[in-house]
């Protein structure tokens, strides 16, 4: 399965380091991921692949959006086929 995940919150140091080795806990692969500093505000998406995670999805969601809590910032994770379903209506 793959999914979408984002990440946005006042830039400082670690946030990319924080989320990534957090996916590599989860054992989650990072298929592509584009990020940005737009006026202080860092911004990131990532497609990724969760087939070789022994979590659930739910698990997966929670230990993140924990992650993003302890480094400051908003995380969110979509099924690919949910985000999909939201943007061709």
């Amino acid at each position: 399965m793959k999914a979408i995940l984002t990440v946005i919150g006042k830039d400082k140091v670690g946030i990319i380091a924080g989320v990534s080795n957090e996916l590599l806990r989860l054992n989650i692969n990072i298929l592509d991921v584009n990020q940005t500093i737009m006026d202080k505000y860092f911004t990131m998406i990532m497609m990724l692949d969760l087939k070789e995670s022994n979590s659930t999805f739910e698990d997966i969601k929670s230990a993140l959006v924990a992650k993003g809590e302890e480094l400051g910032v908003d995380v969110k994770i979509q099924r690919e086929e949910i985000f999909n379903s939201m943007h061709t209506l």
